[in-house]
């Protein structure tokens, strides 16, 4: 320290001759003085803060330490991660959904950069007998028996991502790469906005405890509302949004700042006022309510269909869910599936990291809740979190999937490039912003473009590694088609390392003895209550040890 004083000192009596040299000798030596001036300011204003200690050791060095930090991002994904090993998207995963988006080859010379040996790696089995690639992408009928206007679903959708989150020239591009693929757009919660609208594409309006664009001035749900905007041509399905991987469980917060008067109308809210989003529904508080209430939207909205979407976390919870249509008589039409690998634009790191179930347990958990229970086939289930390749969409289809949905990808396709301040307003590419001059830069023109290539190659990858493992239709896919290694020297398919429940055998008494007892214990008119004492068993599908076997 007293060394940095003395060059502090030093510093200081140079300014002083420096800036007597430029008064009383020649103005050039203005020159060097400015800076030497403005570094000794900088330094003596480093030794007098109080809010940074590293500072106050180590006056303009210490600056360094936080210039570095700033760029630690970029120097890790652009000189120091590999291809394969970044997150939450390494660059493979980045670069094939570019080069889809600019329909440019996306292939891979010289072979597989990553090690096939390691624990927890999987594969899917390819046939001997491979089939031809369908020529038209198959669409997956969205509607119960009590759903009047059923929706032919694709396999790859837009997930939900709201405007105020996303900029108006990113939900216009999505908007339109899917009114020219044919594939659906889900709003997000944050309302449904003139940009949703605009291009003409076919729409899933997220319902979240918010109930923005339909709420009363309290927050509460407003049916007259939704009714109406419900009415829209546009709008083929309704989403009540329970929980997102991400961040399940909590609500959110949108500073008062941040609430225009374009925001605050989409959304129904006070312009300028900070708005919160309970984390909790005020429209129903038991499985019971829960399923009436769908029921109540599917009317409201003329038989369109309607479902939820949840992070799944307590599989006794989801059972009771099941239990509360079994008595109701009435099913949801589809369910989306959020893995807690889901994104967001901001979440606490412990709920990202610690909080909910990841989307392969749960996507199993409630497909075979639902077969268990007998109710499988009036309900559609969509899978979210992670979904950019066709691979990832047939291994979801594998876990019991019927479609799937896609954000990050798609933002990607959009021109995303993983910078990660979608929660600073200061997206370097205009997609996650509301600042006009940002946004600007998103051309919504060759965007659409983007993401309609994006989406058309990655289904059409998914059917090309179908027909390779022998399939044409999707329901022929099997749990044994996908394998995993679980050790050196062993690989186990999905049917030996899972068990798979058959349709009623929750109903008839032949489940196994973890989830029967979860099915007995779950209790329709309370989501967290027991009806019966016993054993809960794990939270997902039972993991089994099966007999040793000859290694496939």
């Amino acid at each position: 320290m007293l060394k940095i004083r003395i060059a502090l000192l030093v510093g200081c009596l140079a300014t002083a001759l420096l800036v007597l040299a430029a008064v009383t000798l020649s103005p050039w030596w203005w020159a060097p003085a400015a800076p030497v001036a403005l570094l000794s300011a900088a330094a003596a204003h480093d030794l007098v803060q109080r809010r940074h200690s590293v500072l106050r050791n180590y006056p303009l060095l210490g600056h360094l330490r936080f210039a570095l930090e700033a760029v630690r991002p970029e120097l890790q994904q652009y000189f120091v991660e590999r291809n394969f090993d970044g997150r939450p998207f390494d660059r493979d995963t980045r670069s094939i959904v570019y080069q889809r988006a600019k329909g440019t080859d996306a292939e891979e010379p010289f072979g597989t950069e990553r090690d096939l040996y390691l624990s927890g790696s999987e594969y899917l089995v390819p046939s001997m007998a491979p089939r031809p690639v369908p020529t038209d992408p198959p669409r997956v009928r969205i509607g119960g028996p009590q759903c009047t206007k059923p929706y032919d679903m694709a396999l790859l959708n837009v997930s939900a991502m709201s405007f105020g989150s996303l900029s108006a020239n990113a939900v216009l591009a999505l908007n339109a790469g899917a009114e020219r693929g044919g594939f659906a757009h889900d709003t997000g919660e944050g309302g449904l906005s003139a940009y949703h609208l605009r291009p003409g594409g076919d729409l899933v309006w997220e319902i979240g405890t918010g109930y923005f664009g339909c709420r009363t001035k309290d927050g509460d749900f407003d049916a007259d509302q939704f009714a109406e905007k419900a009415a829209h041509e546009q709008v083929k399905c309704v989403s009540l949004k329970l929980s997102q991987g991400a961040k399940p469980g909590i609500g959110g917060v949108l500073p008062g700042a941040k609430v225009t008067a374009e925001i605050a109308e989409v959304r129904g809210v006070p312009e300028g006022r900070t708005v919160l989003s309970p984390p909790y529904h005020t429209a129903f508080s038991t499985p019971r309510e829960l399923v009436r209430f769908l029921a109540r939207l599917r009317e409201l909205s003329g038989g369109k269909p309607v479902g939820f979407k949840l992070c799944v976390g307590s599989r006794r919870e989801f059972l009771a869910v099941c239990r509360a249509m079994l008595e109701e008589g009435t099913t949801p039409d589809f369910i989306v599936v959020d893995g807690a690998e889901g994104g967001t634009g901001a979440a606490p790191l412990e709920f990202a990291d610690h909080v909910g179930m990841p989307l392969t347990e749960g996507l199993m958990t409630v497909h075979n809740a639902l077969v268990g229970a007998g109710l499988r086939e009036h309900v559609r289930i969509g899978a979210s979190g992670k979904v950019a390749t066709g691979a990832d969409l047939v291994k979801r289809l594998i876990q019991g999937a019927d479609y799937t949905n896609a954000a990050r990808a798609m933002m990607f396709a959009l021109g995303c490039i993983q910078a990660q301040r979608c929660h600073t307003n200061t997206c370097p590419v205009g997609v996650a912003t509301q600042d006009r001059r940002r946004a600007r830069a998103l051309d919504v023109g060759d965007k659409t473009r983007r993401v309609q290539r994006f989406q058309e190659a990655t289904v059409k990858s998914a059917l090309q590694i179908m027909a390779a493992m022998g399939v044409e239709d999707r329901a022929r896919l099997r749990p044994e088609m996908l394998r995993q290694r679980v050790g050196p020297h062993t690989v186990r398919s999905y049917a030996q390392l899972y068990a798979w429940l058959g349709p009623g055998q929750l109903l008839d008494g032949s489940a196994p003895a973890d989830w029967a007892a979860d099915w007995r214990a779950a209790d329709p008119d309370d989501f967290t209550a027991s009806r019966a004492t016993g054993p809960a068993g794990p939270a997902g599908p039972l993991v089994h040890t099966p007999e040793p076997e000859e290694n496939p």
